[in-house]
């Protein structure tokens, strides 16, 4: 297993909508991301400088076939379409980066 963490920027003018697709989210979105091995998946939210920030733990083998794999599917590309217009990658994105993927730097079970 994997722990895995991003985090993004929100804008302020989008938090409701933002909480309100997330609070009736997708199951089918959700099976996908089941069945490509992520799991104990939370995002999280931090006002008032309205970041994001996703964890998740990853059960599989091959986190980029994986990935490559979600990007396709057209449900996911629906899904996108509602929460990226949400979104806006931080200042420190590297170019082409969305979400900005996080080191662990502590843990404890």
């Amino acid at each position: 297993m994997q722990r895995m963490g991003m985090a993004i920027g929100v804008k302020p003018e989008r938090i409701a909508e933002y909480k309100r697709l997330h609070a009736s989210g997708s199951a089918e979105v959700n099976a996908l991301l089941s069945a490509c091995g992520v799991r104990n998946y939370s995002i999280y939210l931090r006002e008032p400088e309205n970041l994001l920030f996703g964890y998740w733990e990853y059960h599989g083998d091959d986190w980029p076939a994986d990935a490559a794999r979600l990007d396709k599917e057209p449900s996911i590309r629906a899904w996108l379409a509602q929460t990226d217009p949400c979104q806006q990658p931080l200042a420190s994105a590297k170019a082409g980066e969305w979400w900005s993927m996080m080191e662990e730097v502590f843990h404890l079970d």
